[in-house]
């Protein structure tokens, strides 16, 4: 903001003075004068023709002006200056002396001068304020910044949760502190290295952390940081970029999300002479051409590796793929260690049992966890995060702020607890299905109450039994509606879409139909790349796509047919479950426990 205000000040300085010297410039005196030897002014003196005069001794001039008007410069002998001054007076003429000659050669100086020197200054501030130095003159000079040695280090210590890729990292850390070692084996450490996964796993710590073990210089730049609307500008600074990387080798280049320059080539309407695949071309020769680049290994991430082109993820370029997945049971509780280190826990936090009910949870999800957490403390005034505070926070990451102003009607909230009672319940009684840690009707994010399953463990398989079970919770709201008010609401809408995404997965992609067979249909859903997909079309035919609805349609009403059964067979539980919720609005797992075999 200071900034702004100090350029609008200098520009409205340097325009009133630029248009202060043009008016100076151009508006001359308003009448004409003439030069006249001396001898004139003398005769014009003896015939006291001579109205004012004006002797100037710093140059020598008389300006004098006759009594019909005309006005006359002339210049008279150094030294004279008295002579004159008489002379004029016994004319009878109005005489006037300007100051000495010395003060006025330093006021036509600075009245010379200084409105130019003042001018100057003012281009000079105005470019370094509006172009941040000579950054027109640098263009195409990369961006990229180099981490100095004296700036705060990410180690490994600060990484949790992705101890194999950690273990795949160590070794080129090993290698840039003791190269000699490699080398006598013959061994050629990898010139590229991809990092790639979901969201918030923790790519680019990842290369932070390299950087700050191995002790060299780092160089960091965004994908985007290349690509500009002029042509040859993104070649230009992968150019750059690798010749400050040559001088300081040994070093690392770190290029975050890489898939801003490195998509595939040959994608567009307009060919393969754009300004993208110029600067990915010239990228390409930089990791692996005729050039030499030893000591310098160069670091990407991505969310997208499935769009990068195939030649940058070829040996001799990208080496080494590192996948980084979600953290797992383990992983989670080593992250929320490492983010509440600098907090003050109460003795009741468990932080296993917050990693237990937060499955699927990134490392930037955990570290938003812990951070809200510690806010809610400081909402509440407490000095030190409690078991609450963590639960609180869980929930609202995961489904929102509670909604405790908004109103509804009594029959909106029994309808509601029905509906919640449905999920939990069929969830409770189908045999695969993950415990039920909570179940509440407090109106929380967009939902008007939430069914909360904790997994005992991290899956990373899923049954055909598993989904038809999943299938069935999902539908168990519905079902309960239908059951209780004979009519159905719009609240299972979100359910409903979920039950059609899993079963449309189960069999177009995973193969688990019996019509079907073990076969898979159809791509999965990405970004259209204009000139190689657009015109593609699905690869099934009509007859197949028409066994895939009926399939679809066939299992999602067999497992909703399937939720209603079990709801009515314990429709005393039901009941119980929905008062119990009315009453207390929300429910534990051990509660649910007590009520399920309180009626069984």
């Amino acid at each position: 903001m200071q900034n702004r205000w100090l350029r609008g000040l200098l520009t409205i300085v340097f325009v009133v003075l630029v248009v202060s010297l043009l008016m100076e410039f151009f508006n001359g005196p308003s009448q004409q004068v003439s030069q006249t030897p001396y001898s004139t002014l003398v005769q014009a003196m003896s015939r006291r023709q001579v109205a004012p005069a004006t002797v100037e001794p710093s140059n020598y001039n008389v300006e004098w002006v006759t009594t019909a008007g005309k006005h006359y410069v002339t210049v008279y002998a150094p030294g004279s200056t008295n002579a004159i001054s008489g002379q004029l007076n016994a004319s009878g003429a109005d005489v006037t002396v300007s100051k000495p000659a010395g003060s006025g050669v330093w006021l036509t100086i600075l009245g010379d001068i200084l409105p130019l020197a003042i001018v100057v200054a003012m281009v000079f501030i105005l470019m370094r304020q509006s172009q941040g130095g000579n950054r027109m003159m640098s263009f195409g000079r990369s961006q990229a910044r180099l981490i100095a040695d004296n700036q705060p280090r990410v180690t490994f210590k600060d990484v949790a949760g992705v101890e194999e890729e950690k273990q795949e990292l160590e070794e080129v850390v090993d290698f840039l502190r003791n190269p000699k070692r490699y080398l006598e084996m013959g061994a050629r450490i990898p010139k590229g290295i991809l990092l790639f996964g979901p969201p918030g796993t923790g790519k680019t710590l990842l290369a932070r952390a390299v950087a700050g073990e191995a002790g060299v210089p780092f160089f960091s730049e965004s994908g985007s940081g290349f690509v500009e609307m002029f042509v040859g500008v993104g070649a230009s600074r992968v150019r750059d970029l690798f010749e400050q990387a040559k001088k300081n080798a040994p070093c690392i280049v770190f290029i975050d999300e890489l898939d801003a320059v490195g998509r595939m080539r040959g994608a567009g309407y307009g060919g393969g002479n754009d300004e993208r695949e110029q600067t990915l071309n010239q990228l390409l020769v930089e990791m692996d051409g005729f050039g030499v680049n030893e000591g310098i290994i160069l670091m990407a991430a991505t969310n997208r590796p499935d769009v990068l082109d195939p030649a940058l993820l070829r040996p001799g370029r990208f080496d080494r793929q590192i996948v980084v997945h979600p953290p797992d049971l383990a992983g989670r509780e080593q992250i929320l260690k490492v983010h509440s280190e600098n907090k003050p826990l109460a003795d009741d936090v468990e932080l296993g049992v917050i990693a237990k009910r937060t499955p699927g949870f990134t490392g930037a999800d955990l570290a938003n966890l812990a951070n809200e957490a510690a806010l809610l403390a400081a909402r509440n005034r407490q000095r030190r995060i409690s078991m609450e505070n963590f639960i609180e926070a869980t929930e609202r990451v995961m489904a929102g702020p509670q909604k405790k102003t908004r109103v509804i009607t009594a029959f909106e909230k029994r309808v509601v607890a029905f509906h919640e009672s449905g999920h939990t319940l069929v969830g409770m009684l189908v045999p695969h299905g993950d415990p039920i840690h909570k179940v509440t009707i407090i109106p929380r994010g967009m939902a008007m109450g939430y069914t909360m399953p904790v997994p005992e463990e991290d899956r990373y398989r899923i049954t055909r039994e598993q989904f038809l079970d999943k299938v069935a919770m999902s539908l168990g709201g519905r079902a309960a509606e239908q059951i209780v008010f004979g009519e159905i609401s719009t609240g299972a809408s979100d359910d409903l879409e979920k039950s059609t995404k899993m079963v449309r997965q189960m069999i177009m992609e995973y193969g688990m139909s019996e019509e079907l067979g073990p076969l898979t249909y159809g791509r999965r859903q990405e970004a259209v790349f204009l000139g190689r997909d657009l015109m593609r079309s699905r690869d099934y035919s009509d007859e197949v796509a028409s066994k895939i609805d009926r399939a679809i349609r066939h299992i999602i009403t067999e497992q909703y047919e399937r939720a209603k059964s079990l709801l009515m067979q314990h429709r005393q539980t039901l009941n119980r479950l929905a008062l119990t919720l009315m009453e207390q609005e929300t429910l534990e797992s051990d509660e649910l426990k007590a009520i399920l075999n309180a009626t069984t």
